[in-house]
């Protein structure tokens, strides 16, 4: 296998036998012509490096394709480079979403992520995953938790780290904390939206009970109706599906009980319910105004595009991985929730217009 030749070092000297091992932080501190300390220093982006020593020991790490050793690190420091995640294994967009975001951060952040997912009954399968992340030597774990009797699991369960729970809605014990999406925001957002627009008979196609999501957003939609002095309209639980909201809403128009606004807990609710109004002559936005949630990829290319509120994950990564790297450490950092965004488009219009010809 070839080797790896060294570039030039400070003082111009080339060294020409090839390294045929993983290059170490000596052998960059060698070629940078700096400490093993300053190195380290560097790799930890302290700010006690100058920009010129700083620029060159990135450029000497580049060249020789040095990669820093986890393990290592961890034995020197006494901390641990691993987060693990656990998720419920749920294929909605929402957890998706969450946990793709939340490795992605991580491996940013320079930590390694060790990922399990468990299944019912969640009394057992969460406390041996648990016990399973802190057996590699994690140094914290993030629990994506939609499900209530999930998050009941996580929170009668006993871990050596600290597990942070990124549920909406979900309340912190003495084991467990927990951060989230202001969730029940944004469903007020989407329902003063069409409060705004003059409706006054506003349904809601809620999400499963089951889930956090499901329940905060309920929340939010009769909070907004109660706030603006409005008795809450017709509201349908299901599954969050295109197909139970498709079915939902050929019984609605059976049975003629068309609202004058839907708010729909998800995107994909709003699309199965927008197929069945228009199977049966019902216009969207002309005679009902639909908004959704999520903003999932291509809602903005629904028949009408889909006026919805967006979840930015990134963000609720971003602020969930510092949030346990802050606990890990034992420090505090701001923990306040992240805030989704309306976003308008043509699924939803005035009232008045529901009466012109």
């Amino acid at each position: 296998m070839p080797g790896v030749v060294f570039p030039r070092e400070a003082n111009d000297r080339l060294h020409d036998a090839p390294l045929r091992r993983k290059p170490t932080i000596n052998d960059v501190a060698q070629i940078a012509g700096v400490s093993f300390g300053t190195v380290s220093r560097v790799l930890n982006d302290a700010p006690d490096v100058s920009a010129s020593t700083r620029e060159r020991v990135l450029q000497v790490i580049k060249d020789i394709g040095y990669r820093r050793n986890r393990a290592a690190t961890a034995l020197v420091t006494s901390r641990s480079t691993s987060i693990g995640i656990l998720s419920d294994g749920s294929p909605r967009f929402g957890p998706v979403g969450t946990l793709l975001a939340l490795e992605n951060v991580a491996r940013k952040k320079g930590y390694a992520t060790t990922v399990m997912s468990v299944e019912r009954p969640y009394e057992v399968s969460v406390q041996a995953a648990l016990d399973s992340l802190d057996d590699t030597g994690v140094g914290g774990i993030m629990v994506i938790a939609p499900l209530v009797d999930m998050a009941a699991a996580v929170q009668n369960a006993s871990c050596r780290v600290p597990v942070e729970m990124i549920a909406a809605g979900a309340s912190a014990t003495p084991n467990v904390f927990t951060y989230a999406e202001n969730q029940e925001l944004g469903a007020r957002l989407a329902t003063q939206h069409l409060i705004d627009l003059g409706h006054t008979d506003i349904a809601h196609f809620a999400g499963s009970m089951d889930w956090f999501d499901g329940r905060v957003r309920k929340r939010g939609w009769e909070a907004a109706l109660g706030d603006a002095g409005l008795t809450p309209g017709l509201c349908i639980e299901g599954d969050w599906s295109p197909r139970w909201a498709y079915e939902a809403g050929l019984r609605l128009v059976q049975e003629g009980q068309i609202p004058q606004a839907v708010f729909a807990a998800s995107d994909h609710t709003a699309l199965g319910l927008i197929r069945a109004f228009a199977e049966s002559g019902v216009r969207v936005p002309e005679d009902v105004s639909v908004v959704g949630y999520d903003d999932v990829e291509g809602s903005d290319f629904f028949l009408p595009p889909l006026t919805t509120v967006r979840q930015n994950f990134n963000a609720l990564a971003l602020m969930s991985t510092e949030v346990l790297i802050a606990a890990m450490e034992g420090r505090d950092v701001d923990r306040t929730p992240v805030v989704p965004t309306l976003v308008v488009r043509n699924s939803s219009t005035r009232a008045a217009s529901h009466n012109t010809p």
